[in-house]
């Protein structure tokens, strides 16, 4: 028997308890928008190229969107930041960013191990997920942690 996650949703309630810091949220939010902003700089620079690689990747990561029930999907998130990084290389910087700040974020303050090591794709999703719903003004206090909808 498998002691993987086996939807989506329930990985989503998993990964909202395990950022109950909202400085943990802040240096994801830190992190994301620093990635943002590189692969904006990246499309700005090559935007035919670039475009096509987003696109690409993003395919990549709808048709292995269920993988993760199964096993850790480290072949298809390295899939995708290939194709990414080959429309430019400079978005190996933004990914370095995010995970730099996330990292920072668990391991010096919510003192946890990241969820991105054992569910890296769905980890990658609910990461964006979590940006937009700060976006939209919630999640940046630990009380709205237990009231966001799934």
């Amino acid at each position: 028997m498998s002691d993987r996650i086996s939807s989506f949703n329930e990985f989503w309630r998993y990964y909202l308890g395990e950022h109950r810091n909202p400085l943990c949220r802040i240096t994801h939010f830190v992190g994301t928008s620093s990635f943002l902003l590189v692969l904006g700089w990246c499309v700005s620079e090559r935007p035919a190229r670039m475009l096509a690689a987003v696109v690409l990747g993003l395919f990549v990561g709808l048709v292995s969107r269920t993988v993760e029930a199964r096993r850790k999907a480290w072949p298809e998130l390295l899939i995708i930041g290939t194709i990414w990084a080959i429309g430019h290389p400079m978005i190996y910087l933004g990914m370095f960013l995010a995970y730099l700040c996330a990292w920072v974020g668990h391991f010096l303050i919510e003192h946890n191990r990241p969820a991105t090591f054992r569910y890296p794709l769905w980890s990658l999703a609910c990461d964006f997920k979590m940006v937009g719903i700060m976006m939209t003004g919630r999640l940046w206090t630990g009380d709205t942690v237990n009231r966001v909808r799934v």
